[in-house]
């Protein structure tokens, strides 16, 4: 068989930017799987992405799929025949594989002879598999909103224009989205709109960048990083360079041009945070700071052609940023006129759910737990209470309404404006963190209080009035909240107790309608959330089942013990005890009664088990001081050392002995082998 690169391109109107990478990722896999179930060997995959193209380069890709060959067992040799005549099963399995019964191999083995059909199925050209490769992707795709345009029924993210689909130095025949394929791409859409008709896969990449167009997305995201900064260093400054922001940038270009601008220095009064939202959210433009990190009255712009006059572009940009900015600065002073406190009553008019009241019933729920959670991990009370009365005050202002994402940093801004607390004001900000995987925390225990109460009210508040998360739709984002408040609790190391805290959480509230199933069903909830927490980590399920099997509450705690039990299962001894305190439990969960909590050594009679006895109780004293200190990793430590007496135990001794009090005292030995292990997980899940 021979092979050649494949070449695949589909071009359309400009596609959503935010959106543009994951449209490639899902290509590329999409394509890869129906490659590879179709059985068409090939090298790699290079996935490319612009605004106005999906495409994808499928490196030495066999032209035709190697030949099948098939088998089919059939009816025994015994059962196939009755005096010498074909049965009706065997003509049935003949039929079904379109041959005559006398066309059948038999198949001899050590349980008897069997009829056997065999076949090769010569492979497809792969130039008849790619149409329907290409369009199942192409529908698998996760466009949220899908178009029509003209007056075709063809949906799409944007209107597609041309299709180019070749395999070596031929067009690969395929109708797609109401398009023919061809060998024809286009440059960019205003340097070189030309159609470009491509000889070979290979001329792709070239001829692109001779028409102005940067088609691998990584590299024009890199590009982009580095005009920035070499932009930055021109101007004196530093690029605050934000990874999303990046790629939503590199989504909206083809061709990158940097280009600096500037802005009036008066506007400098306005916080920090406003006109880079300004700027970054509505403009998509990089601020640049000094080498103390204040803001400096540049911008830096990526635009998509190369201008014979930059100036213009650049004065452009000054002149759209500077009524932004101006609104910002009005905001921001009109804001200032009233006291954040002042805003607390508006609050009161704005509905945070309909059977969950207002934002100042939210607030006031809020302010009553975080009190609560304050007592127990030694948080000032007068100002988490202040903090929690002005922590959604600033939802009323004029910038939040403006710019939502300001939310907290504004309120921050305005309670430092009014005198409050420093502290105060830093947990207003602090509240809304860690917004994500990977955000900072809280750095006050003030900030700490009103997060986790914030995100508990509405855990709880959701989950009473049974809108919890159905499959992917979580409109509450209560996932979020959910690792928001696992992640305080673990990496703030708050020793407090999940259940306890829901409880106080759903007394807050009043009337939910399912109430009575929530303290349960959040529970359980919230806590399975650390699977995909772990697996993150690339700790195995087996490691979180184990502790999770046990029951425990304290988030922090269920994390120690997660990673202490992730270090045990690199140990060489780990296996091996698993497997056996596996066999354990197999052993005692067919007991009618429960074991013994004492042994008795007068019925310990081989040498084995009197062995065991020893290093249980010796290793009963050494691992308790470990346990009460809760360094479950030193303890698993000493544990594995047991290994050895384990082994001969179950090797030399016959548990399940015929006197009744021989075994029992056994499996009270091994009751009380498995408790060790059992003050911080259930190990036996750990068995591969």
């Amino acid at each position: 068989m021979s092979a050649a690169d494949l070449l695949f391109e589909l071009g359309c109107e400009e596609l959503p930017p935010t959106l543009l990478k994951t449209l490639s990722e899902s290509l590329e896999k999409s394509v890869r799987h129906g490659l590879e179930e179709a059985g068409l060997p090939f090298a790699e995959i290079h996935a490319y992405a612009t605004p106005r193209r999906l495409a994808l380069l499928v490196s030495q890709l066999e032209e035709q799929q190697p030949d099948q060959a098939i088998e089919r067992k059939g009816p025994a040799v015994k059962a196939a025949y009755k005096d010498g005549q074909p049965t009706k099963a065997l003509e049935g399995f003949a039929r079904s594989c379109g041959v005559t019964p006398d066309q059948l191999e038999t198949l001899e083995t050590d349980k008897g002879s069997w009829l056997m059909y065999r076949s090769t199925q010569p492979g497809q050209p792969t130039r008849e598999l790619l149409p329907d490769i290409f369009s199942q992707a192409i529908a698998a795709l996760p466009v949220p909103k899908r178009m029509r345009w003209g007056s075709e029924r063809t949906e799409f993210s944007r209107p597609v224009h041309w299709l180019l689909l070749m395999q070596g130095r031929e067009v690969v025949p395929a109708q797609l989205l109401g398009l023919s394929s061809d060998c024809k791409t286009r440059g960019h859409r205003f340097h070189a709109p030309e159609e470009i008709t491509l000889e070979q896969p290979a001329d792709y990449l070239p001829a692109l960048k001779e028409a102005r167009v940067v088609a691998d997305f990584n590299e024009r995201r890199e590009m982009i990083r580095q005009q920035v900064l070499a932009e930055a260093e021109k101007h004196q400054g530093t690029a605050v360079i934000d990874e999303d922001l990046l790629d939503e940038v590199t989504g909206l270009v083809e061709w990158p041009v940097a280009l600096t601008g500037s802005f009036d220095e008066g506007f400098l009064e306005v916080p920090d945070a406003c006109l880079i939202s300004s700027m970054k959210e509505h403009q998509k433009y990089f601020h640049l700071v000094d080498d103390k990190g204040a803001l400096l009255p540049l911008f830096t712009t990526i635009s998509n052609i190369a201008s014979r006059d930059p100036q213009a572009i650049i004065k452009g940009n000054e002149r759209v940023i500077r009524p932004r900015l101006a609104d910002a600065a009005f905001f921001f002073e009109t804001d200032k006129k009233t006291p954040l406190s002042a805003r607390s009553q508006g609050l009161e008019e704005v509905v945070f759910q309909k059977q969950l009241g207002s934002l100042g019933d939210k607030t006031r729920r809020i302010a009553a737990l975080a009190e609560q959670i304050a007592q127990k991990i030694g948080a000032p009370a007068d100002k988490v209470a202040r903090a929690a009365l002005l922590c959604k005050c600033d939802l009323n202002t004029e910038m939040v309404l403006e710019f939502p994402e300001l939310q907290g940093l504004m309120g921050e801004a305005y309670a430092l404006n009014d005198g409050e607390d420093p502290e105060v004001s830093q947990a207003i900000r602090e509240h809304y963190l860690p917004r994500n995987a990977g955000d900072a925390l809280p750095q006050t225990l003030t900030g700490a209080c009103l997060a986790l109460a914030d995100r508990l009210d509405t855990l709880t508040g959701i989950f009473g009035i049974g809108q919890k998360p159905t499959g992917v739709k979580d409109p509450f984002a209560l996932r979020r909240a959910t690792l928001g408040v696992l992640n305080l609790l673990v990496n703030k190391q708050l020793d407090l107790d999940l259940k306890e805290l829901i409880q106080l959480a759903l007394a807050q509230h009043n009337q939910l309608p399912q109430a009575d199933k929530v303290e349960t069903e959040l529970l359980d909830y919230m806590l399975d959330r650390f699977r995909a927490w772990y697996q993150a980590q690339d700790i195995p399920t087996g490691v979180f089942l184990a502790v999770r099997s046990r029951g425990v509450t304290h988030p922090h705690d269920f994390d120690r013990r997660v990673q202490a039990v992730a270090e045990f299962n690199q140990l060489p001894e780990s296996q091996a005890l698993a497997a056996a305190n596996k066999r354990v439990s197999n052993l005692l969960g067919k007991l009618d009664q429960p074991v013994a909590t004492e042994i008795n050594k007068a019925l310990l009679t081989e040498a084995a088990e009197i062995q065991l006895a020893e290093d249980l109780a010796a290793k009963d004293i050494e691992v308790a001081p470990f346990y009460a200190q809760g360094d479950y990793q030193a303890a698993l430590n000493k544990l594995a050392e047991l290994r050895e007496p384990v082994d001969r135990f179950f090797d030399d001794v016959m548990v399940m002995a015929e006197d009744e009090a021989v075994k029992n005292n056994r499996l009270a030995l091994l009751a009380s082998l498995q408790s060790l292990f059992l003050h911080t997980a259930d190990i036996a899940q750990l068995q591969h």
